[in-house]
């Protein structure tokens, strides 16, 4: 049995940077990358938004540069998954691989959250490549183009609108015939003269071209659940705004949850109800879900363990 004065959860930009500060702060973290090393950033390919690569870089390239910083800190980075945790009583109960247990003064967790995706083979095929869940990270790489949107919240409707202030034409395909977003996001929807609504229809491929090991989307296959119609709408890329699940199942019945299963953080803290346990990134953001975003809650949640201990 082992222990450590911080353990991370989550090897994301939020996991990486809190082992920088914990590193830093002499805490001697340990941080359990799980079964995704380096987060969802590591299945895009080219970021534009990330402070401190002018000229653009790679999400994978960006995030091994995050680790290697946390690495070069101190932090003892383990591959392999968390699979149980004991938060009733100090130090916290953690256990790796079913096997290895870990005895941990304070936790940060740190496990993100994962798009909802169609389910299509061919949407595996071209992820990436022109299929994103991400406007805000990928949009700029479409401008003057046509793309599609798929959803009918909140979130899709705000895509669609990011985007059809940079793209020439956006569909957006709803399953449905009415939206389930706010009135006044529908408004706004419905008074951008370039987003065409596509009503009751449900996508069932990706169409795209392959040549080597270069990928590209060319259209977004739908078919009407009213009137059996297919028609494949001429696009260059598809974003998917169907939701995003948080990476909680381990911490039910530990720490307090919301609804949609995000952790729940004090306002303006990272702290949970748990005192020495911190939550930071996606897993505890249904907002921005931005890498620079998951990055500065890691921050803060190092300085917040480092500042419980000091308690």
């Amino acid at each position: 049995m082992e222990t450590t004065k911080c353990l991370i959860i989550g090897g994301g930009p939020a996991g990486y940077t809190a082992g920088i500060y914990a590193s830093r702060a002499d805490m001697k973290p340990i941080l359990i990358e799980g079964p995704q090393p380096g987060g969802q950033l590591t299945i895009t390919t080219e970021v534009e938004n990330f402070p401190g690569y002018p000229n653009g870089k790679s999400g994978p390239n960006i995030m091994n540069d995050i680790r290697e910083q946390a690495l070069r800190m101190g932090t003892d980075m383990r591959t392999g998954m968390v699979t149980e945790v004991d938060f009733s009583k100090r130090p916290f109960r953690c256990v790796v691989e079913d096997t290895q247990e870990i005895l941990a003064d304070t936790v940060i967790i740190a496990t993100g959250a994962t798009a909802r995706w169609l389910g299509l083979e061919s949407e595996r095929t071209y992820r990436g490549f022109g299929v994103s869940a991400c406007a805000t990270c990928d949009g700029n790489f479409f401008r003057g183009r046509d793309v599609a949107v798929v959803g009918g919240g909140d979130t899709a409707l705000e895509e669609a609108t990011y985007l059809a202030k940079l793209c020439n034409k956006v569909y957006l395909v709803h399953r449905r015939d009415e939206f389930r977003a706010s009135k006044a996001m529908q408004q706004r929807v419905f008074n951008t003269a370039n987003i065409q609504v596509v009503w009751d229809s449900v996508p069932t491929e990706i169409v795209g071209e392959k040549k080597g090991f270069v990928k590209a989307v060319t259209g977004l296959s739908v078919n009407n659940k009213k009137t059996g119609e297919n028609t494949v709408l001429p696009v260059d890329g598809v974003f998917v705004a169907i939701g995003h699940q948080p990476v909680t199942e381990l911490f039910k019945g530990q720490i307090e949850l919301d609804a949609q299963g995000y952790i729940v953080t004090r306002p303006d803290s990272t702290a949970t109800n748990v005192p020495g346990v911190f939550a930071a990134g996606d897993v505890q953001d249904p907002h921005f879900r931005q890498a620079i975003t998951a990055a500065a809650s890691g921050c803060k949640a190092a300085l917040e363990a480092e500042r419980f201990l000091l308690q």
